[in-house]
């Protein structure tokens, strides 16, 4: 009772201080017709009641197990091994929250930073922090970081980054007195004369993705140089599981290095969450957004972990921080950790091989159907865009490939009008023979 009685107390204390007398004058604005009046709920179920309505539920989606997808776009159907998710189901993993309190978090702290560098040997960087929301969110956040660095207020961002990106950099950064300006590609890839004509003495950095949205593979290493050579941060936006067999981003001299993390060991699941990846050269560390996890000593000379290099305004005084994200995604760390454990260089290169590999014997035997033909002469790794052909459009090729249980090539029409009927395909190491087999002959019937 003294609970409810001082909740009361404290739900008029705050009504006066908003000006009101009661709640229902606080909502006095809100139009009628868009209030809530009652929620209808059904009566309770039992527990097994429950489960049988939510598997029905689930049963009007197909899952990855019932149908084979083609789309790529950012989200990778890879295989997942067994032993990630039993290790990252462990309850030691699942019970603790924020690593404050060092002393009471070394092993995820230890995670973490053994996550930083793993992703320091993929990506070839200095630094990386442990993780940010998603790609998108890191891209972002490596150009509010290039923006702060060297005070200069525009942005240049090839039209082949993926199109979500450059939507979360443009609401990231719509406060900022800033220009972002597009640099147009020609036959798939960034046009480096554009982007060395719009280089000049107020360009921040240089965003480019490897592979690209479109699958074709960019030159990074003449983008980076020509960023560098005007004073301007080159950001890359990478596939990890391409690193197994392209040049990593420090190879190529990237400030920078961003990537969506997911592949390394978590599910699409809809999409979400994300693993964002982020890392830096050392120049940089300084400014790094998000988590970092060290390695110290004690007092008794003891290997241990804590957080660092981190500044408090992140988690108190948001008005000076150089970013408010003070977070990260310690369970898709984990997982992407253990993923990365189990299969080494050597088997990361296996891996992306495979991809390889799988994705150009798709695109040599749709070549075959002549129902579409290459969009671009470009060299790609799993992802490759097409036309389609003879009155074929993605509508009826899609619809036709549904029906014998294959999610087709994603039409780019509303991100890229201008390739009206082409289509992205992607092919993973999960795609086998016989569904290859299995779109063809649904190609060969429609």
């Amino acid at each position: 009772m003294d609970y409810v009685s001082n909740t009361d107390q404290q739900l008029q204390q705050m009504l006066q201080a908003c000006g009101t007398h009661s709640f229902e004058e606080l909502l006095g604005t809100v139009p009628q017709a868009v209030r809530c009046r009652s929620f209808e709920l059904p009566p309770g179920l039992t527990e097994p009641e429950a489960l049988e309505l939510c598997e029905s539920l689930a049963s009007a989606n197909r899952s990855l197990r019932e149908v084979v997808s083609c789309l790529g776009f950012g989200a990778y159907h890879h295989l997942i091994p067994t032993v990630v998710d039993a290790v990252a189901s462990r309850g030691e993993w699942l019970t603790p929250y924020t690593p404050y309190q060092a002393e009471a978090s070394q092993g995820t702290l230890q995670a973490m930073y053994e996550f930083q560098t793993m992703i320091c040997e993929l990506m070839q960087m200095d630094v990386a922090n442990a993780s940010l929301y998603d790609g998108a969110s890191s891209l972002a956040e490596a150009t509010v970081l290039a923006l702060r660095t060297n005070g200069r207020m525009r942005l240049l961002v090839s039209e082949a980054v993926h199109p979500h990106y450059r939507q979360v950099v443009s609401t990231y950064l719509s406060g900022f007195p800033c220009v972002i300006q597009e640099i147009p590609s020609t036959n798939g890839v960034t046009d480096l004369e554009s982007l060395a004509a719009s280089l000049k003495d107020d360009v921040a950095a240089v965003v480019m993705q490897q592979p690209n949205v479109f699958g074709c593979l960019e030159p990074m290493e003449q983008a980076s140089g020509l960023a560098h050579r005007a004073g301007a941060l080159f950001i890359a936006s990478v596939y990890p599981i391409s690193l197994g067999v392209l040049k990593p981003p420090g190879a190529y001299g990237a400030d920078i290095a961003v990537g969506e993390g997911r592949c390394l060991g978590s599910p699409v699941a809809y999409g979400g969450p994300g693993l964002g990846l982020f890392a830096v050269t050392s120049d940089l560390v300084r400014r790094m957004p998000g988590r970092l996890a060290g390695c110290t000593v004690d007092h008794a000379g003891r290997r241990g972990f804590t957080l660092t290099l981190q500044t408090r305004e992140q988690h108190i005084r948001r008005e000076r921080a150089t970013s408010n994200i003070c977070t990260n995604e310690g369970w898709l760390c984990l997982r992407a950790t253990i993923f990365l454990s189990m299969l080494g260089p050597q088997g990361l290169k296996e891996l992306a091989e495979l991809n390889l590999q799988k994705a150009h014997e798709l695109w040599s035997r749709l070549q075959d159907l002549r129902v579409m033909t290459p969009a671009f002469d470009q060299p790609f790794f799993n992802e490759f865009t097409v036309r389609y052909t003879d009155g074929h459009t993605a509508e009826t090729v899609n619809r036709a490939l549904l029906k014998a249980g294959v999610v087709g090539g994603l039409p780019l029409r509303p991100w890229y009008p201008a390739l009206d009927e082409a289509a992205l395909w992607c092919a993973t190491e999960s795609l086998t023979q016989p569904q290859i087999a299995r779109m063809c002959d649904a190609l060969r019937a429609s």
